[in-house]
């Protein structure tokens, strides 16, 4: 991976444009997860999960959506995304920056099971060091 950085940063150097400048943003985000396209047109109805109060979850999407000190979070395809509004834009989160709390939360409550992503990351039900 350094490697392919460090060739996208010598490769925007050659070219003083804001194009180079693009270009090292692409070689950065090599391997990041696209954002799920999950359209949310209205506010959708939050439920709070009794087992982690802190945290609300939509139950009439079809999509993992869960809401926690004032931002949105989506499970999709084995990767974890957040934004600042119910609708979006999302952003990839690397799952050790995923707070506890949304962790926490049982698998009942994801339309999606989550069950894979726990062993994938290393995540037992055990608490996390934040």
């Amino acid at each position: 991976m350094r490697t392919i950085l460090t060739a996208a940063a010598f490769a925007a150097a050659l070219v003083a444009s804001p194009v180079g400048a693009a270009d090292v943003h692409v070689g950065i985000n090599v391997g990041v997860p696209a954002p799920p396209a999950i359209v949310v047109p209205a506010p959708p109805r939050l439920v709070v999960v009794p087992t982690t109060p802190t945290v609300q979850y939509a139950p009439d999407l079809s999509a993992n959506f869960f809401f926690y000190g004032g931002s949105y979070y989506t499970f999709n395809d084995g990767s974890w995304f957040v934004a600042s509004a119910y609708n979006g834009p999302w952003a990839y989160v690397e799952p050790v920056r995923v707070p506890r709390p949304i962790l926490a939360v049982p698998s009942r409550y994801y339309h999606v099971p989550p069950g894979h992503v726990r062993h994938a990351y290393g995540y037992h039900g055990h608490h996390h060091r934040d």
